[in-house]
């Protein structure tokens, strides 16, 4: 067969030539084995070259929106053939493969699930003359190809149940009882049976016009809502305000919580909020599967259109486990979801007794790491930190458990084969999970564990070290960074604010990181917190430092946070060998973005479209 008949070429836009570089290959495919999904298929289809294809897509602002995406941004997608070549225009490397030596190259080849080849047309065209017809397509010119977008710290049903009733951006109590009162109104189930809990997701005191804790007789002051059981988590999920219904309905309502707070008035009454561990005293309905399935759905079709193909679901429960199990046996996951089973320092230790889920449903589910709460949150308080807290110094915030149980079931969980993710924030809370770490790690095979500390927000100086030395990868979250930047040192001080979020610190002493969102409690989209990881900025362009950034000396480079959402991620759910880099033999997971945001101006990043999200080599959002 000629090299005519071989490759049929959709042509790029009007005006341009077909692309034929003078470079040699950067890459040709290795002969690897591959599982039945990649097998050949065979096809006597020829393809005719039409006039004009280019990429479309539904336009997407994905960036400076809240993370409140709906429904009709999703577009439906539209098959590929089962062997295609995408393209950058002519003269142009517009494909960042991340690989090993952060190659650009002018096309992809896609064979069943996998990467196929990567390199220049003329090249793969050489490659392909005697075999099956090639349909080559090409992206527009300014649009890039990276592998596929990854969130190391996200809560996929949560974020779902988040959308019911959007608490973030209210200014003040009124106007948050307001919207439930609203929600209440406009559902008649709800509005006509008052026994009905409503529940609510997103309200942050830090941001109202007075910032004061809100109370459960706010909700009484409303006819509307008042006798009902409201329960609204906070925007940091590390506080629950209640209403005086819920609070009834805690028997034997204890004076104190280990590793959390019940908030009391002056006469010692509790207030209606909760912290931490104080927020499981509220015993709520539990969601059917079809509740679950609704959400999850919802948030897959939002996590799609910014381009997510991989999620780290940092707290699965029992019964998120077995939903999610579940989907996994029917086929029904569209996107990979490696998940964190939490574990309850309250029972007890499950790592020998439960089994470990690995690439079940086609490699789009993985549970084999466990979720440790060390302390709560800053924004909240609970932080737990060395010194008092500076605009609060009654407290240093608190564990959530104690020290010697760390002590003990890190190696436990460990030595039965479990990742193990740690939540610490405040500067004493990661330095005692370090220390457990160092204890636990001593002589051990460090790259078969891959520790995790998930948030790893305030550290102290000698602990900056520690995550490169001892090999513990640090989940981060970016647009934390430039959420918490603007309360911060208010909250710690000027001296020790320069720990928190100390990105470019932890970096530059050898550590691997992997970045997140933690969303629902920011912003779903990943392009977010690359942007916020380059500048430390607001999406305004702005910080408490000025325009360059709040200590501008913390900033990642491009490279690193395009690797933070792609090949880090991957290495940090062992999955490095299939997923976060464009190679051949890799799963073919990438994403079509609409401006290159390893080149254009930082400002120009949150204004990028996500023009196809593809998983597997078929796309999931978009089309081209």
């Amino acid at each position: 067969m000629s090299e005519e008949k071989a490759v049929h070429k959709r042509q790029p836009s009007p005006g341009s030539t077909n692309p034929k570089p003078e470079a040699t290959s950067t890459s040709s495919p290795p002969q690897l084995e591959r599982d039945s999904n990649c097998a050949r298929q065979d096809t006597k289809t020829l393809y005719f070259a039409v006039a004009s294809v280019a990429l479309c897509a539904t336009i997407l602002t994905v960036a400076i929106t809240p993370n409140r995406l709906h429904d009709f941004f999703a577009t439906p997608a539209l098959a590929l053939p089962s062997s295609y070549a995408l393209c950058s225009q002519e003269g142009l490397r517009s494909i960042y493969t991340v690989d090993s030596k952060n190659s650009r190259a002018q096309c992809l080849v896609v064979r069943g699930s996998r990467f196929e080849d990567v390199g220049f047309l003329e090249d793969i065209q050489d490659r392909w003359s005697k075999g099956e017809p090639l349909d080559v397509r090409y992206i527009d010119s300014g649009s890039i190809v990276v592998p596929g977008l990854s969130d190391s710290h996200g809560h996929i049903l949560e974020y779902g149940a988040s959308l019911q009733i959007p608490l973030e951006g209210t200014t003040s109590i009124e106007e948050t009882v307001k919207r439930v009162r609203e929600y209440i109104l406009s559902e008649p189930t709800i509005r006509d049976n008052k026994t009905q809990f409503v529940e609510g997701w997103g309200w942050d005191h830090t941001k109202w016009l007075m910032e004061t804790w809100p109370t459960a007789d706010a909700f009484e002051a409303d006819p509307d809502v008042a006798g009902r059981p409201v329960v609204l988590q906070s925007k940091d999920g590390h506080a629950l305000w209640v209403s005086k219904t819920v609070l009834a309905a805690i028997k034997d309502m204890p004076t104190e919580v280990e590793g959390g707070v019940i908030m009391r008035d002056t006469d010692g009454n509790p207030t209606g909020v909760l912290l931490d561990n104080a927020q499981e005293l509220v015993i709520r309905p539990e969601p059917t599967y079809e509740t679950l399935e609704k959400r999850f759905k919802l948030a897959i079709r939002n996590a799609h259109a910014v381009g997510l193909t991989s999620i780290h679901d940092a707290g699965f429960d029992p019964k998120s486990l077995e939903f999610f199990r579940r989907q996994a046996e029917q086929d029904k996951l569209t996107i990979r979801i490696y998940g964190m089973t939490y574990f309850d320092e309250t029972k007890h230790y499950w790592g020998n007794s439960v089994s470990k889920i690995i690439g079940a449903g086609n490699h789009r589910l993985t549970a084999r790491s466990v979720k440790i709460f060390a302390d709560g949150a800053l924004r909240s308080g609970g932080a737990a930190l060395y010194e008092p807290y500076t605009d609060n110094p009654a407290t240093r915030g608190f564990m959530r458990i104690a020290p010697e149980v760390l002590n003990d079931v890190i190696p436990r969980f460990l030595r039965d084969g479990w990742q193990v993710n740690v939540h610490a924030i405040g500067d004493r809370a990661n330095g005692l999970v370090l220390d457990a770490f160092e204890t636990a790690l001593r002589d051990a095979n460090v790259s078969a564990l891959r520790p995790r500390l998930e948030h790893a927000q305030i550290l102290a100086q000698k602990d900056m070290a520690r995550f490169g030395d001892l090999g513990v990868i640090a989940s981060i979250q970016p647009t934390h960074a430039i959420s918490d930047m603007w309360f911060g040192e208010a909250r710690l001080g000027p001296e020790r604010v320069k720990g928190l979020y100390a990105f470019r610190s932890i970096l530059d002493h050898g550590a691997r990181v992997t970045l997140g969102s933690d969303f629902p409690v920011e912003n779903l989209n990943p392009l977010a917190g690359f942007y916020a990881a380059i500048t430390r900025l607001s999406p305004e362009g702005t910080s408490p430092h000025g325009p360059s950034g709040w200590f501008p000396e913390q900033r990642m480079t491009r490279e690193e946070a395009l690797k933070g959402i792609t090949i880090d991620p991957a290495y940090a759910s062992f999955t490095e060998h299939i997923l976060g880099s464009i190679v051949p033999g890799k799963r073919a997971d990438y994403v079509v973005l609409s401006q290159d945001i390893m080149s254009i101006p930082a400002r120009k990043v949150l204004k990028t479209n996500v023009i196809a999200t593809v998983i597997d080599g078929q796309p999931v959002y978009g089309s081209f």
